[in-house]
């Protein structure tokens, strides 16, 4: 049986990562109407991520007998300037769901929940890869500036992501 301290933190996650894809979906907009298709193509793979992790956190919950509780998602951003400050904005939501998935396996440890400790190892290893993901465009965006040539190059490079769901 699931504890309930980790049933409502996980549940909390599962609306968390639900949020991100919503969240993505509104850069995933603000790109396509600036007819930037790379970085919107870019953002709708991370839209699918983002709803694979919910989805993984939400299975986990059913397979320990526990209960999904979907809340209410939050309006999302949706005015940025430019294409640096969609994915500044996004690599700061990343950090923030960094944090929360740390205090998640936090929570598992004072819980002494070591199913939940080690189904959590996943999400810590995906986060340093996500915040890696965005930092790396965040990079190139700070490098080319004010360089139109440069953005559509990069524009070209985000369009060739994919989604590739993870080994179960």
């Amino acid at each position: 049986m699931m504890n309930k301290k980790i049933k409502k933190a996980l549940n909390n996650q599962v609306n968390a990562e639900l949020y991100a894809s919503y969240l993505y979906l509104s850069m995933c907009a603000w790109f396509e109407a600036k007819s930037l298709t790379g970085f919107a193509s870019w953002m709708r793979v991370q839209v699918q991520e983002e709803m694979f992790h919910a989805i993984k956190i939400f299975d986990y919950i059913n397979d320990r007998n526990g209960e999904v509780v979907l809340e209410a998602l939050a309006k999302p951003d949706s005015g940025w300037d430019s294409p640096m400050a969609v994915i500044e904005s996004a690599l700061k939501h990343e950090q923030k769901v960094t944090a929360m998935i740390n205090d998640l396996v936090n929570c598992a440890l004072e819980e002494r929940d070591h199913a939940a400790n080690q189904f959590l190892q996943w999400y810590v290893a995906e986060q340093v890869e996500e915040e890696a993901s965005f930092g790396a465009v965040y990079d190139r965006l700070k490098l080319v500036g004010d360089d139109s040539a440069g953005l559509f190059a990069i524009d070209l490079e985000m369009a060739k992501r994919v989604f590739v769901p993870p080994a179960p």
